[in-house]
């Protein structure tokens, strides 16, 4: 038992063996394990449901690691989200450099995680470039540097875990396919499961070392199930037979590129090894499934997660006649193969295109017999189905932010590439704005020969320039004459084309309803598309329009934003017909609004949702009131947006 230097024995981590439930968690982490190369775990969940835990129980029961300074045990490093790609990957060592004018390279917690645990707590908060980094090195087992004339390799093989919080915002989808395995965690709803969750954490902070010791041999008899896997690994056969079930599972799911192909196999393998086969079977594959493909499905940040049972006891059924069908003959090199089947010209085949076209007019005239929604003031419903979508453009609210973190507009952070040095302090250090100024100065401090004199005055600070994301406020006019015509179905689907973008550069959106008599957040600031889309499309249209009501909350919420994230500058977008109702002077009431959000140099654009022969411009009229952009909802195009927004402000 190791002592501390004071003497005490340090406090034993929550044992791996005595986590309740979190299955499928503790399975993911055993295979990667196992077979490092599966590419890590990404563990997806709501608050206080032991991810963290389960990881660090987990690096406890890894292999000792043998190095040139004996035999150690495995470690967990965490690395924090505002790490630096320079600690995360390794850096010139500086010291050395002008101590000893040679250059030298410093590792960073890539090469302290080999052959451990590297855990990134919140990994949806971390720098997706950070993210690539630290993905391909799990891909790849090695890091290589190549920066500031130095060029460096070492190995870094681990287990990566990331943990996250939906609620807090999602990974972009090219960032998700690249975890190997994903899990969804949630508390279970079983009360005795739940009491004895509480019973055993209550156990342990009364005594951590006598409840450790409860189930020490239970951590040592699944730590020596890990080494004795990792040894018959390589000796695991997959036959042809699982190999084309592997396939036809991906096929079948319809996963892109060959990177689920891949993660199968090695799941696969990892399983079987687990539990002391020498060869994959069908129960290894559908494992491996249940943890690779769920997260592979989702093309759209708007696509439901996971995959239920029925639909991978289909799939299942399907690969296993796959599986047992022989493969095709490879071609004749001489072109002796078998002729390709021609289409029958008995016209069979333009009657089933006929039919199909003939089903998808009939689909197309029933959708059209659909009775015209109300637009009476007093009713009320649903907002229905969004309509056309769109890709958008990039939406860049003008200058230079502060930086907080994102894809969007430009800003200053301490992320990002160098421009330039600066003598300002705390922005970290550039290295050849340093030498340069020292180097002026060499002269006049007498060096003739020898290492470069450095002093204080030298050093330069680099202004660094990357992009921020936004918070876009939506204001969605939802009254009665809103949704007459089926305007707002038109609106609601370019709020969800530019909520998909925001997805992808990281931004914050909201969403304030203006209906009946008050103006209602249905959509709090949040990153996560999951809530934002269920949100929409559970919006009440119908009543007045108290347009006053949904500047003032709209201006209200960036104010108390701007506490609370004083880096997020933001953009308020307001979908209106302009026709203001309800109370006394309900039109005088939304241009004083108005004012007042220009008056707090708010950047704003005005979609004019107005339609018909009689048109009485007030769109327009709160457009130049906000001070912001203007735009028809006819020529609601992405270019037209981006262009109304980088004009806005």
């Amino acid at each position: 038992m190791a002592v501390q230097r004071n003497g005490s024995v340090p406090e034993p981590g929550y044992p791996f063996s005595a986590i309740v439930g979190q299955d499928q968690l503790r399975l993911s982490l055993i295979l990667c394990a196992v077979h490092p190369g599966i590419g890590g775990v990404l563990v997806r969940g709501e608050k206080g449901t032991a991810k963290s835990t389960v990881v660090r129980a987990l690096a406890t029961l890894l292999p000792a690691v043998d190095d040139e300074d004996g035999s150690r045990p495995a470690k967990l490093v965490e690395l924090p989200v505002g790490a630096t790609e320079d600690r995360v990957v390794g850096s010139i060592d500086l010291e050395k450099v002008l101590r000893d004018g040679e250059r030298a390279f410093q590792p960073g917690l890539l090469a302290a995680a080999h052959r451990g645990v590297l855990y990134v707590d919140e990994v949806n908060l971390l720098h997706d470039h950070l993210v690539d980094v630290l993905l391909d090195a799990a891909a790849m087992g090695r890091v290589h540097v190549e920066r500031d004339g130095v060029s460096h390799s070492h190995p870094a093989q681990f287990v990566l875990v990331g943990t996250m919080n939906p609620e807090e915002g999602e990974l972009r989808p090219q960032l998700l396919d690249r975890f190997g395995l994903a899990v969804e965690v949630t508390a279970s709803r079983d009360v005795d499961v739940r009491m004895n969750v509480v019973r055993r954490r209550m156990n342990y902070e009364r005594d951590p070392h006598a409840f450790a010791a409860e189930f020490r041999n239970d951590d040592i008899a699944v730590a020596e199930q890990i080494l004795a896997a990792r040894k018959i690994l390589d000796d695991v056969v997959l036959s042809d037979k699982e190999l084309r079930r592997i396939a036809a599972l991906c096929a079948s799911f319809d996963v892109d590129g060959m990177r689920a192909d891949l993660v199968l196999a090695r799941t696969a393998s990892a399983h079987a090894a687990w539990r002391g086969a020498s060869e994959v079977a069908e129960e290894d594959v559908r494992i491996a499934a249940e943890l690779a493909l769920p997260h592979r499905r989702r093309r759209d940040p708007f696509d439901e997660p996971g995959i239920d049972d029925k639909q991978l006891d289909d799939a299942m059924r399907d690969a296993a006649e796959q599986a047992e069908q022989q493969p095709d003959p490879e071609p004749d090199p001489d072109g002796g193969g078998a002729p390709e089947p021609e289409a029958p010209d008995d016209g069979s085949q333009s009657q089933s295109q006929s039919q199909s076209s003939d089903s998808e007019s009939s689909d197309s005239r029933d959708e059209s017999k659909q009775p015209p929604p109300s637009s009476g003031a007093g009713s009320e419903k649903q907002a229905g189905t969004p309509g056309a979508q769109f890709r958008a453009r990039l939406l860049e609210v003008p200058g230079v932010g502060e930086g907080a973190p994102g894809r969007r507009s430009r800003s200053r952070s301490s992320h990002g590439r160098s421009v330039r040095p600066t003598v300002e302090p705390g922005r970290g250090l550039h290295l050849v704005g340093t030498l340069f100024a020292a180097a002026e100065q060499q002269v006049v401090r007498g060096r003739t020969a020898g290492r470069l004199k450095l002093e204080p005055a030298d050093l330069r600070g680099a202004i660094k320039e990357g992009r921020e994301g936004n918070l876009i406020v939506f204001v969605v006019d939802a009254s009665g004459s809103m949704a007459a015509r089926d305007r707002l179905s038109a609106v609601t689907g370019a709020v969800l084309s530019l909520l998909r973008d925001a997805y992808q550069r990281r931004d914050k959106v909201a969403v304030i309803t203006v209906r009946g008599t008050q103006a209602e957040t249905v959509l709090p600031p949040t990153s996560s598309v999951d809530v934002a889309v269920t949100r929409l499309r559970k919006m009440k249209t119908g009543g007045r329009s108290p347009l006053a009501q949904g500047f003032l909350q709209a201006r209200e919420l960036v104010l108390r934003e701007r506490v609370r994230d004083p880096l997020r500058r933001a953009l308020l977008v307001a979908l209106t017909d302009g026709r203001a109702t309800g109370g006394t002077d309900p039109v005088g009431r939304a241009r004083i609004a108005a004012r007042r959000i220009a008056s707090d140099k708010i950047a704003s654009v005005v979609v004019d949702c107005e339609s018909g022969m009689v048109r009485l411009g007030l769109a327009a009229d709160f457009a130049a009131c906000l001070g912001g952009g203007y735009v028809a909802l006819a020529d609601l195009s992405a270019e037209q947006v981006a262009a109304v927004v980088r004009a806005a402000a």
